[in-house]
């Protein structure tokens, strides 16, 4: 990287933090262009180099922040060496999970914003380094061709963690995220069970004998 790029670069993720630390502290819609770049300390005219408005640094601040949960997930399961692949989703579920309990702050701003059509439609479109968590999702489920429509599979695993965690890591409801664990993972196993695809040595619903 040529230093004309990286300081695009320093730019752009100052630009992401300084949004994402004043969304999370005044909201969304209390937080204007102008105080994202007073506080990054850098010209409105940058600002528009890199984002279209307001509501596109918040699009892509979530795909941002998603993507680095993904991408420690991902070398904690790499390093971890787990081979099955159902194992090796309710790792990167089960590291997401204890993430988020530790950044309590990202929980509620992903939770509150993410949407499957918002974080798709900017990792497809790429960019920097918003691509990480579909990469996971293309090696780990599309070269498979184990499972009936991956798509919609993690689309209901993430709405699953997702939601439950909310209650459970902020309010302890219905029961705290320790006790919710385990049911949010085998949940998961559930879930990939139904949308399995029945091989030769597999019975109709999926399952193997």
């Amino acid at each position: 990287m040529g230093k004309i790029d990286k300081n695009k670069q320093i730019k752009r993720e100052s630009l992401l933090e300084t949004a994402f630390r004043l969304f999370t502290s005044k909201g969304i819609q209390k937080t204007s262009i102008s105080d994202i770049v007073e506080d990054a300390g850098v010209a409105k005219g940058t600002f528009y180099l890199y984002f279209k408005d307001k509501y596109d640094i918040r699009n892509k601040l979530i795909a941002h922040k998603s993507s680095e949960v993904f991408r420690r997930a991902d070398s904690a399961l790499k390093a971890a060496g787990i081979t099955e692949l159902e194992d090796r989703v309710v790792f990167l579920v089960d590291n997401i999970i204890n993430q988020l309990v530790e950044n309590q702050t990202l929980l509620g701003f992903i939770s509150k914003n993410l949407s499957w059509g918002v974080f798709k439609n900017v990792l497809i479109a790429g960019g920097d380094d918003e691509v990480d968590f579909y990469d996971i999702y293309q090696s780990m489920f599309r070269d498979e061709g184990r499972f009936d429509n991956p798509e919609v599979m993690v689309f209901m695993i993430i709405e699953l963690v997702g939601s439950t965690c909310y209650s459970a890591i902020l309010y302890d409801e219905p029961v705290g995220i320790n006790e919710l664990k385990p049911y949010i993972l085998r949940t998961v196993r559930g879930i990939m069970a139904m949308h399995r695809i029945a091989g030769p040595a597999e019975t109709d619903t999926g399952i193997r004998d």
